[in-house]
């Protein structure tokens, strides 16, 4: 029976992993997590597993063969906050762990697939695998790039770009902008969707950050991915062990955080059975509005990312992405069928 590991299992990507496993019937998954945010079990309540370990004691016993054979190794454990600036906790958390990890694989013969992060462009204006376009912004985008850098070096002069040349599958998705079920533990971390549905329900409108970079108020642009097509893009990569390599994970289609808000409006106006609203009607009757830039963002903030597919698709994966207008539309009717959903 197939045997898979899923770190950060009790958060958001890595319960929707679980999910996406438990719904081809594999259900013989260790889960490892720290639960020390105890509200995060709720994302494995509802899920199928064969145990859950620790993180603390998980690593070293994987190493020793303690689980026995272990075909894969989803790797989604991490401090995934961007504005942590304690550098040693970054690092022993996101790059140290995840070197072990990788030692550990190769020796067990463990095919790995971790998570890195859109984050390791940082400044940049391009967003395609290779070094030039790598200038993160803060300490938690370099943890992640250092860690895929470790990778280069371990897997071959290719790796990045094509197949590695290790005998084990490892495979680094850089993550864009994911939203959807399953984060609302997250805090400020949290996806602007989800701050926004519960802040119209709160207060009647959604906030969004003027004037900034040389974009207009809410004209900032990110690659928005949904979870699902998140989890489509890694078990698909868990169907091609022969394929290796750095990939950007995003649609590959920038779009304003206007359009996030518009969605999120129109949906839960739907819901009420309102009509639907222009993003200026919305912006006229008070559903938008905007908000200065914060200092504390300056110079750390990222106005526009677009995920380059170029690598990705040159694999054969060809999964068509939601956009921000059906992917929202389905994570707020989730939200609406959710209790749990507003932060406590």
């Amino acid at each position: 029976m197939t045997r898979i590991v899923v770190t950060g299992a009790a958060g958001f990507i890595g319960s929707n992993l679980v999910r996406g496993l438990n719904a081809r019937g594999i259900n013989n998954i260790i889960a490892v997590d720290d639960l020390t945010q105890g509200d995060k079990f709720r994302n494995l309540v509802d899920l199928q597993i064969a145990d859950y370990v620790d993180q603390d004691v998980f690593y070293s016993r994987f190493a020793q063969g303690v689980y026995g054979d272990v075909e894969a190794v989803f790797h989604e454990g991490a401090c995934s906050d961007t504005m942590e600036s304690d550098g040693k906790y970054m690092m022993d958390n996101n790059y140290r762990v995840s070197c072990d990890l990788f030692q550990a694989c190769q020796h067990r013969g463990t095919r790995l697939l971790y998570a890195s992060s859109a984050a390791t462009y940082g400044g940049s204006t391009s967003f395609i695998e290779t070094q030039e376009y790598e200038r993160p912004l803060n300490v938690y985008g370099y943890s992640k790039l250092l860690f895929d850098q470790r990778m280069r070096l371990e897997c071959g002069a290719d790796f990045g770009r094509l197949k590695n040349l290790t005998n084990n599958q490892v495979v680094g998705f850089r993550y864009f902008n994911v939203y959807g079920p399953r984060e609302q533990h997250k805090g400020r971390m949290a996806s602007v969707a989800f701050h926004q549905f519960n802040q119209f329900k709160a207060e009647g409108r959604v906030k969004l950050f003027g004037e900034y970079g040389g974009y207009a108020q809410g004209g900032q642009m990110r690659d928005f991915v949904f979870i699902d097509d998140v989890v489509a893009v890694n078990l698909w990569f868990f169907d091609h062990p022969d394929q290796s390599g750095i990939f950007n994970l995003g649609t590959g289609r920038a779009q304003p955080f206007n359009d996030v808000a518009h969605a999120v409006v129109n949906t839960l106006r739907a819901e009420a059975g309102q009509p639907a609203l222009s993003l200026d009607d919305a912006v006229t009757q008070g559903l938008i509005e905007y908000v200065a830039f914060p200092d504390a963002l300056r110079g750390k903030y990222q106005c526009h990312t677009q995920a380059d597919l170029t690598a990705l698709r040159a694999t054969g994966c060809d999964h068509v992405f939601a956009d921000v207008q059906t992917g929202v539309a389905r994570y707020v009717q989730s939200l609406s069928q959710d209790g749990s959903a507003a932060i406590k």
